[in-house]
């Protein structure tokens, strides 16, 4: 189990990152090891997003058209600090594909289930991982949900 938002093992006072861009994960000192030799697969079925509405919000919920699960690309880091140790981990987000671009301008990258060996492999070369991380390709479906998806405490299964 890894908590969201990467700790990078440095950190000195144990602050996360919830998202990491694509797009600079091996220039970026807080994500470059991590991209190197530590990524992940983190299991979902979908993700949200919001619109803005004026002064409003409204949150969509988007996944796959036959709401079937998929991973997101991560990486992962563990950092200590004396006795306390925190395995954390960061979602890789790119540019919006057109689904996701009228709400915004990024999303996470959706791996292809026949990419998740090549993520996995620490000797694939970086180019290759980040060929991986483009907008995802595949039909997707989204609609609006309650805003109460907008508050950690409307903790509802």
């Amino acid at each position: 189990m890894l908590t969201w938002g990467l700790i990078p093992s440095w950190s000195i006072d144990g602050r996360g990152f919830i998202n990491a861009r694509a797009e600079t994960l091996d220039a970026k000192p807080s994500f470059s090891e991590s991209f190197q030799q530590r990524r992940c697969l983190i299991p979902s079925d979908g993700f949200f997003e919001w619109r803005r509405l004026g002064k409003s919000k409204q949150p969509f919920y988007l996944q796959l058209m036959d709401e079937s699960p998929f991973a997101f690309a991560g990486i992962w880091d563990q950092w200590n600090d004396g006795e306390k140790s925190v395995s954390s981990c960061a979602i890789i987000t790119t540019t919006a594909n057109e689904l996701v671009a009228p709400l915004h301008d990024r999303m996470p990258a959706i791996l292809l289930p026949e990419s998740y060996d090549v993520w996995l492999d620490t000797n694939t070369s970086v180019s290759a991982l980040k060929k991986l991380l483009s907008p995802f390709p595949s039909p997707m479906k989204s609609y609006p949900v309650s805003t109460a998806v907008n508050h950690p405490e409307n903790d509802n299964d």
